[in-house]
C-alpha cells in the first residue's frame, strides 16, 4: 500500500481560505518530517471549477494564497479525490501542477476528513494513525474510542 497523509482531522470545523493554506504549510512540514516529499491535493466535491460552488470557491482562494506564499512543494486543487489519487484521472487535466498522485490530502472541511479518514479504515483496511495535532512544540495524538 501507499501512505497518504489527511488534514485537517481534527481542529477546524470548516476553515477558510487562509486556514486551508496554514494547514497545507502544516502537512507539508509534517509530511518531511515523516520523510516524505510532499505532493498536497487540496480536495473539494469539484476539480478545477467544475462545478462551480462557494465551498470549492475558499479551496481556490487557498491555493492563490500559497501560490502569493511561493512554498517549496507541490500542491494544486481545487480536486477531486479521484484525479488527486488516481493517474488515468489525473491525465485528463494536462495542466496539473503535481508530478503523480497526492500523498498529501486537505480536505475542505473537519466533516469530511474524520468521514473519509474512517471510511479508508473499515473499508479500505488501512491502518489510520492519528489524528495529530501538528504545529505545536512536538506532535500529540488524540486516541479514539474504539
Amino acid at each position: 500500500g501507499r501512505t497518504v497523509l489527511v488534514a485537517d482531522t481534527a481542529v477546524h470545523d470548516m476553515p477558510n481560505a487562509e486556514q486551508i493554506a496554514d494547514i497545507a504549510e502544516e502537512a507539508a512540514g509534517f509530511a518531511r518530517r515523516m520523510g516524505y516529499e510532499p505532493r498536497i491535493a487540496m480536495l473539494a466535491y469539484s476539480t478545477f471549477g467544475h462545478p462551480q460552488g462557494e465551498r470549492s470557491e475558499r479551496v481556490q482562494e487557498a491555493v492563490r494564497i500559497l501560490d502569493k506564499r511561493r512554498v517549496d512543494f507541490e500542491y494544486d486543487g481545487e480536486m477531486a479525490a479521484d484525479v488527486a489519487l488516481n493517474p488515468r484521472s489525473m491525465a485528463q487535466y494536462p495542466f496539473i501542477r503535481l508530478t503523480g498522485p497526492a500523498n498529501v490530502l486537505i480536505m475542505p472541511a473537519f466533516h469530511s476528513a474524520s468521514i473519509s479518514t474512517k471510511m479508508l479504515q473499515e473499508l479500505g483496511g488501512s491502518t489510520v494513525i492519528g489524528p495529530l495535532l501538528v504545529g505545536l512544540n512536538k506532535p500529540v495524538q488524540i486516541v479514539s474510542l474504539n
